[in-house]
């Protein structure tokens, strides 16, 4: 059943003390591996970085083909790589 948003209301009680403790803790250590992951990836925030810049200054009709399009663009991998870098310091 559809809430309000279309996000479906969560039923606490399906789940066992232990099984919600269970899901706490892998929700805490995917959180982790995903930032270890990222911190380790400086290139994922620039490619992400640089999409989003262009799909606000272009505001394409059809979001996928421009999508496609950028992350298949041949220099893309030459691009990305130049700017990471150039950014050695970052986060």
């Amino acid at each position: 059943m559809a809430g309000k948003g279309g996000l479906i209301k969560l039923d606490l009680g399906v789940l066992s003390s232990e099984q919600q403790e269970k899901l706490r803790q892998f929700k805490i250590k995917t959180r982790i591996d995903n930032e270890n992951y990222l911190r380790s990836h400086p290139e994922v925030k620039l490619l992400m970085g640089d999409f989003m810049r262009k799909v606000l200054l272009k505001r394409p009709a059809n979001l996928h083909e421009f999508a496609a399009d950028h992350f298949t663009n041949p220099n893309l991998h030459a691009t990305i790589g130049s700017r990471v870098e150039g950014n050695c310091g970052m986060e």
